[in-house]
């Protein structure tokens, strides 16, 4: 799943922004409105979550220009305008949630898997590939009924090449998702954290999951 921010709030943009990818959801950011709306019309998003006071252009500008346009993808208002007059504005321009700040993660989270639920599009609680399973909601894994006793960076790793099953993904991508690191000049962290996850996951077995595209990244599939 796709999901988009766009929050001026450099660090409320980075707390979302980790903590929806350890559960397993991309994440682009913007801190203004007119890169947020240009990344809207240039990508795919399954939900954006939106701001109203931003540089450029407002929340309710964007969310005006994309109806407009026949822009359907869920947006959930996150924003500290509270006022019933606010909440009635944002609806009845076509948001579908409206969340003020302060907020708990644990409830944002809820609102986004209820919004793309509704959709049909909320990514599997489960996951199998070969005699691998992997539970996202406790964040757990199994290879051939054994318990992987991963770290959590591990953990999150192996869920990102599982929802990407049979896709390349590239060092620059798994730094950004993971680590949140928008560039990279050393990729050895990447590999050094391949290299644990394979001890765990497919040195003990005949058959690897985990393969190296030289020279792009890596991929997880069952050959």
């Amino acid at each position: 799943m796709n999901i988009l921010i766009i929050e001026d709030e450099i660090k409320t943009a980075r707390y979302i922004k980790t903590g929806l990818s350890e559960n397993g959801f991309f994440v682009d950011t913007s801190d203004n409105g007119y890169e947020g709306l240009e990344l809207v019309k240039s990508n795919n998003y399954d939900l954006i979550i939106l701001d109203v006071m931003l540089p450029g252009k407002d929340g309710w500008t964007i969310l005006k220009e994309l109806r407009d346009k026949g822009k359907l993808m869920p947006v959930i208002f996150l924003t500290a305008k509270d006022t019933v007059l606010d909440k009635v504005k944002g609806l009845e321009l076509g948001a579908d949630d409206y969340l003020i700040k302060p907020f708990a993660f644990s409830e944002l989270l809820a609102r986004i898997r209820a919004l793309l639920r509704r959709g049909k599009t909320i990514q599997p609680d489960k996951i199998e590939i070969a005699d691998l399973t992997i539970d996202l909601l406790r964040q757990t894994a199994h290879r051939n009924g054994r318990f992987l006793n991963l770290t959590k960076k591990e953990f999150m790793l192996l869920s990102l090449f599982a929802l990407h099953k049979g896709e390349v993904l590239s060092r620059t991508l798994i730094a950004e998702q993971i680590w949140n690191i928008n560039f990279i000049t050393d990729t050895n962290i990447i590999d050094v954290a391949v290299r644990r996850l394979r001890q765990k996951l497919d040195d003990p077995y005949d058959k690897k999951l985990i393969r190296t595209v030289r020279g792009v990244g890596y991929i997880l599939e069952d050959r």
